[in-house]
């Protein structure tokens, strides 16, 4: 829900029409707590974002608890109910909508292991969810999979031209060149995690070694992640 209201009445500021559809990009709680407020929609979602809704919603509840239960925003988060897709997919789909086709994609993990595309081919708009963040650097979170995040936005520049507008999880639209720059810098992570791993520096003196991209306070599920993910 935003500050001034709930995402359903945003939406119908813009149009007063039913929802009908609404699509999950990935399982995090401020991608499907929303889903409450459209009760006469259809809801899709990758298998995997399916699967992970119930485990999201409680490690970030389980946060808003140990921060302060009685602070109004946690409160909200804390109490407010699951609403599950009604439909999920393994590799793509495509929705027919009336007067256009919307196509859902999956490419591989990235931010989570349930990130979809979702593309509007006769607009030339596709909405990434947080494979692509332009407000702040994109989130490794604890069920993130940096070493697989550069490839499924390389899959994401397979669909997307000069003239695409790429709408992220978080910020404003964006163009073809940030999301090449966006791929350039997680697949830097991606190859400095593994050098690291590979050159034997200890995990907890990780962030101190190479060039990253970003501030390395914001990196260290990334390193965790990573080093498991290579040493598995």
């Amino acid at each position: 829900r935003s500050r001034g209201g709930s995402s359903g009445d945003d939406v119908r500021r813009l149009d007063p029409r039913p929802v009908r559809w609404a699509v999950n990009t990935h399982q995090h709680f401020d991608h499907v707590f929303g889903n409450i407020a459209f009760d006469d929609a259809q809801i899709h979602a990758h298998d995997n974002a399916a699967a992970g809704i119930d485990a999201a919603a409680d490690r970030v509840k389980g946060l808003c608890r140990a921060e302060d239960p009685r602070d109004p925003l946690n409160r909200a988060v804390i109490e407010t109910p699951l609403r599950h897709p009604d439909t999920t997919f393994s590799a793509a789909r495509a929705l027919d909508i009336g007067d256009r086709h919307v196509e859902l994609s999956y490419h591989g993990r990235g931010h989570t292991d349930g990130d979809i595309l979702v593309r509007v081919p006769d607009a030339d708009v596709v909405f990434a969810g947080d494979l692509v963040e332009e407000s702040a650097p994109p989130n490794f979170g604890a069920d993130s999979f940096p070493l697989d995040w550069p490839g499924a936005l390389e899959q994401l520049l397979g669909v997307v031209s000069s003239g695409t507008t790429v709408v992220p999880g978080h910020g404003r639209p964006v163009d073809l060149a940030f999301v090449q720059q966006q791929r350039r810098d997680v697949g830097a992570v991606a190859a400095t995690i593994t050098d690291l791993f590979r050159s034997g520096v200890p995990i907890d003196e990780a962030l101190a070694h190479g060039e990253w991209p970003w501030d390395p306070t914001l990196l260290g599920d990334a390193v965790r992640r990573g080093y498991a993910q290579l040493g598995s």
